[in-house]
Formats: structure tokens, sequence, C-alpha cells
């Protein structure tokens, strides 16, 4: 007999619902498959996308954990425009045990993926007592295509790392709403601090937001939670609940001003002027819906969809149809099927921080910010799916392996979609092959082309990215690069200065600018770009350096100076700025500094012939011939046709000639 529309009652574990004899095993196994499956991630290439300012070309991160990358790692708020001090954390320890490996940082993913996968499982079968659903729903997470960049790409560490930690916040959550139920607890409005779960679930949280502060919406999780299953909705009043959820809820908000704060700093928050609130509304509709399309049906992923500004009427029309027929449907079954309402509030609910009502960045949406809200959608489908068939046994059994078939399915897709994560090259052409108008991927195209010596590529790439978006401020900025690699300076003076236009706060395009401006002779304008670029990033090593160069053109040596020991201050192994350094030092006649630098110059790079024809200079006015001789022999060894270094060979050799005659 069916249970009335009122109730909703879950089916007693009959033969087709027990679990096997070992569970455990089979969570292994699942956990196993997902690391094989991602397998090929470890012979995959940082992305130029993130990655250089997060990991490769990040020092504070390279130098792994210190008294001094601690520090910054709470206080930095400049770079990728988040608060994220466990998420660095978590780069240092890579880069402290692996270098700049890729695979090493892809591996560090790929094991939190699956521990994720684990975590899920958990979670439903501490939650819900069911044991194949929550495998079914932990293997569509684990196998799942759509959420691959945030595993393949090493920069969205953040995005498995928040999960992590956000998974067992509410697994801790769970054990402690289950045994406020039983009693276990005394009815006041501060038992819940009595609660060593409720602490460790609040820890964890506190952590999951200072890796990624997604987990902004984990206080609604956990009143959904309420909902279903654990049902506390009919034993405790609904305004206790709430302020079980104050401490969950203030650290949730102060991480939510905290981020915009910081975003907004950054300049990634796109103001209301350049996209209007109608914009946004229409893009957040066809969002969820895209969303939807690539859970169920993931075809043409990339690693950016660009915004189109407006969407046809007609398909925000259609979006707002679909999306208020799939909440009424939920709405309306809510007490026969509570499993709906619960996975369906969970998708839409947890999208709302990324879905672009505050747009930060120039995408449309974003197949990583699906990592999170996909489980409500899985826990709809496997739910639903086991509701409609339980009571028929070949239709089950139909279903299991429709279940299983879907999972060998995203297997495969998976496997397909990690191959374009090979390097940035293939998946910024895969990205072009789905989409239109991708001014991004054009851009890095360009850059990671440039890298490569591929110039002309470059530029072409850069003025395809323009075309499509002349406002596009770093593609000016990389074209500027580019042509003043070719020796096309007036050329790149016209594309930082509008990059600096378009951004007023990129400090790397001021500095590039300047260097631009001092080619040319131009010393006033490329110093007051130099203070430009140090006053928006006062830890740019290679201003610094610069500035210093420029300071010596106009005469002022000891500020000179001043800003060459800045440099290698910030930077230790920056070897141009130590051997400024020496030569401004040699021009204040201080020898032994000098001779130290110059030193350091060859230390760090043996082969720096301009470095050892330097030290020996300086080592003859020491007169400490021998050792001049010495590096003037290695300076021609080097570089056999360099004039300076054999000329001044001759000479002391002549000198050390006339010496032994005497």
């Amino acid at each position: 007999m069916r249970p009335p529309d009122n109730e909703y009652k879950p089916a007693p574990a009959g033969p087709s619902t027990l679990p096997p004899a070992r569970p455990w095993l089979l969570v292994l196994l699942l956990v196993a498959m997902t690391i094989a499956l991602y397998s090929p991630v470890l012979r995959c290439d940082f992305i130029n996308m993130d990655d250089p300012d997060c990991v490769t070309e990040n020092l504070h991160v390279q130098n792994g954990i210190n008294r001094e990358s601690l520090m910054w790692a709470f206080q930095n708020t400049d770079q990728h425009a988040y608060w994220i001090p466990i998420t660095w954390l978590s780069h240092m320890l890579a880069c402290q045990f692996f270098g700049l490996a890729p695979w090493g940082h892809h591996l560090l993913n790929v094991l939190l993926h699956a521990a994720n996968t684990a975590l899920v499982f958990l979670l439903l079968r501490r939650l819900t007592g069911t044991f194949w659903r929550s495998i079914f729903v932990a293997a569509l997470f684990g196998l799942h295509p759509m959420l691959v960049e945030s595993v393949a790409w090493v920069t969205e560490r953040k995005d498995v790392l928040s999960t992590f930690f956000g998974l067992l916040a509410l697994i801790f959550y769970a054990r402690y709403a289950k045994a406020e139920s039983n009693g276990f607890f005394p009815s006041s409005i501060l038992h819940p601090l009595s609660s060593p779960a409720y602490c460790l679930s609040f820890g964890c949280l506190a952590l999951g937001l200072m890796s990624k502060p997604m987990l902004v919406t984990w206080p609604f999780v956990m009143l959904l939670l309420d909902y279903w299953p654990l049902e506390r909705f009919g034993q405790v009043r609904i305004q206790r609940l709430v302020i079980e959820k104050t401490p969950f809820l203030l650290i949730a908000a102060i991480a939510g001003i905290v981020t915009y704060q910081v975003q907004k700093h950054g300049g990634t928050v796109i103001p209301f002027d350049r996209l209007p609130i109608g914009a946004r509304c229409e893009n957040a509709l066809i969002s969820y819906c895209r969303y939807l399309g690539k859970l169920f049906w993931p075809a043409h992923l990339a690693v950016f969809y660009p915004h189109p500004i407006y969407w046809p009427l007609w398909e925000v029309l259609g979006a707002t149809i679909l999306l208020v027929g799939i909440s009424m449907f939920a709405w309306l079954k809510r007490r026969s099927r509570p499993f709906m309402l619960m996975g369906w509030l969970w998708f839409c609910g947890t999208l709302v921080p990324v879905i672009g009502l505050v747009q930060a960045g120039g995408q449309a949406m974003a197949d990583r910010f699906a990592y999170i809200p996909s489980l409500g959608l899985f826990i709809m489908v496997i739910w639903g799916g086991y509701e409609l068939t339980r009571r028929q046994e070949s239709r089950t059994l139909a279903l299991s392996a429709a279940g299983v078939a879907a999972l060998i399915l995203c297997s495969g897709l998976t496997w397909q979609q990690l191959g374009y994560w090979r390097n940035s090259v293939t998946l910024m052409q895969h990205a072009l092959s789905v989409t239109r108008n991708n001014c991004v991927a054009h851009n890095i195209l360009g850059y990671t082309l440039q890298k490569k010596g591929r110039i002309d590529e470059a530029i072409s790439q850069y003025q395809e990215a323009i075309q499509i978006r002349p406002e596009y401020a770093e593609a000016h900025y990389n074209l500027g690069v580019a042509l003043f690699e070719k020796g096309q300076i007036d050329e790149a003076i016209n594309q930082f200065d509008q990059a600096v236009h378009l951004n007023p706060y990129d400090a790397g395009a001021f500095n590039n600018f300047g260097s631009a401006l001092y080619s040319k002779g131009r010393i006033d304008e490329a110093i007051s770009k130099f203070q430009e670029s140090m006053r928006l990033d006062p830890d740019y090593a290679d201003t610094h350096n610069n500035l210093g160069t420029a300071l010596i053109e106009k005469g002022r040596l000891d500020d000179a100076i001043t800003q060459f020991q800045e440099a290698v201050r910030l930077y230790p192994d920056f070897t141009d700025a130590h051997y400024n350094l020496g030569n401004a030092l040699g021009m204040k006649g201080r020898l032994d500094d000098e001779i130290l630098e110059f030193q350091k110059v060859i230390q760090l790079n043996p082969n720096d012939a301009q470095a050892r024809n330097n030290l020996g200079a300086a080592l003859y006015k020491k007169g400490r011939l021998d050792e001049a001789i010495t590096q003037f022999q290695e300076a021609v060894r080097l570089k056999p046709d360099y004039a300076q270094a054999r000329n001044n060979l001759a000479f002391m050799l002549q000198i050390k000639s006339a010496a032994s005659r005497h």
C-alpha cells in the first residue's frame, strides 16, 4: 500500500538493498578507481591560467613553509583575489616536497578528490543509513567529467581542499544532530557548545572557508539536512535550528564580506555600469540551466565560457519556465519525496555565490563552480530513481544496469577530458573549438605560444582577443610585451598605455610600460611608471631593479643602490639585481661590496661571462692580480668573442709578465 502524500517513509531494507558483506572493500575500490581514472593528470603540465601566480612564479609559495611564508599566507589578499591561507599552505607544502614538478602538485589534487569521494559516501551513509544509493552518488561525484576542472587544474586546489573540510563539517554536524535528537545534551541555548562534534564541525567549516569561501552557504546546507534526511523540522522548533547555526552563519558572513572586499580591491568585481543587474539575472537563469544540462549531458566542456552580456529573450524565458517547473515539482513532492526539494535547493543554493549576481571575472559560468552543487542533483537522481523502481525488482535491475552504464560513460568522458589538460596549448585550443568569441582562450594561447618563442603566432592570438573584446586590458598588456620582444617599441608603448588605462591596478603593466619608455630614452616618464608600479605592488622585485637602473641614468646613485638592495632582499636569487648592485657599488668605490655582489651572481649563474669580467676588474683594483686573471680567462672561455674580456686578459698578462721580469 502506498504511503499517503503527506508522509515519507523510506523502504525497508530488502534483498536488493542489502549492502555487501564487506562494504569497505567497495568503498576502497571506488577510491582506487577514482585515483586510477585521474592518473593521466600526473603527466599534465601547469596551466598558464592562474598557475603562474599561485605556484610557478610565486616565490612565497616556492620557498615552502617557513615563518615568513606563514605570515604571507595569512596576510596576503592581493594575489588571486581571495583570502585563502589554508590553500596557500597546501601549495607551499607541495613545493616543499615536489619542488616545481607538476606531477606532485596534481597528485595532491587527485588524492583530495578521491578522499572527497569517500567522504560523500560516509556522509550519506551516516545521514540515510543506505549503502547502494550512497555509493552511487559518491561514484557519480568521483567519476563525472564536469568535475575534472577542479581536480586537473593545480590552482583549483581550493575547490577540492575546501570541499574536503566542508564534507567533514557536515559529517560532524550529522553526528551532533543525531546525538542531540537522542537527548544526549541538556536543553539550553548553549547546549551545542557542549558537543565535541558540533565544535569540530565549526572548526572544519572555518578551515574550509580559509581554503575557499564557496562554503558560505554551509549553514543553509545544514538546515537542508535538518529538513531531510535528519527530519529535525518536526522534532525541534525552526527558530531553535536557526539559532543553533548562529556561529556558522557568523563565520560564513565574515568570510563573504572579506571575499567581496578583497575581490573589489583587486579589481575583479565587475561594476554594475559595465554589467547591469538585468544582464546578471538573465545570465544566472541561463547558467542554472547550463549547469543542469552539462551535469546530465557533459559535452563541450571548456576551461572558460565567455560572458555574452545579454542572452536572447526566448532562451531566458525558456530557462525561467524550466527552473520554475522543477522548483514547483520539488515543492509539491516535498512530503512524499523530501529528497527532491532538499537536492534541488542544495543545487540552487550552493551555486548562489558564483552564479554571477556579484560578478567576479569575465566568465558566464565555470565547470569548477559545479563541484559542490552537483551533489544535490546527484542525490535527486539516485534517490528519485530508486523510489520509482523499488517496488518492481525488474525495474530495479534495469535502473541499476543503467546506472552502471552511466558510470562507465562518465569514466570514458572524464578520461577524454583529462587529455585536454595535457598543457595550455591543448586546453585552450579545445576551449576555442567548443566556444565562440572566447577572448580569454585566445589571450592565454597567445601567452603560451610567446613563452615557446613563437612570437608572431602569439601576436596574432592577442590581436584576435582584442578584436573580440577591445577593452581587454590583459590582452593589450601581453601584446605590448610581444611587440617589445620584436623590437617594435613604439607599438608596444601604445599597447601598454591602453593596458594601464583599462586596468590602473596592474603593477606588471606599469613596470613594462616603464621599461619600454626607458628603452626609448624617456627616463623621467619611465621613472614615473616604475614608481606607480612600486606603489601598487611594493614587493615587485623586478620594478625595484628597473627603477634603480633608471635612477643611475639620472645620476641618483645612492637611490639606485637602495632600489637594487630592495630587489635582492625580496628575491635573493635575482641575478640581474645583484649584477646591477655590484656595478653601482663599484661606481661608489665600495670595492669589497662590489666583489661580493659579483661573486653572488657567479654563484647563481656560473656561466655569466659579463659578471666574471666585472669581477676580474674589481679584483684587479684590489691588487688581487692572479684571481683577476682567472676570472678574465673564464669569461673568455665562456664567451670567446667577448672583446672586452680578451683585452682585459691580455692587459693583465702583460702586467704579470712585466712584474715577473722585474
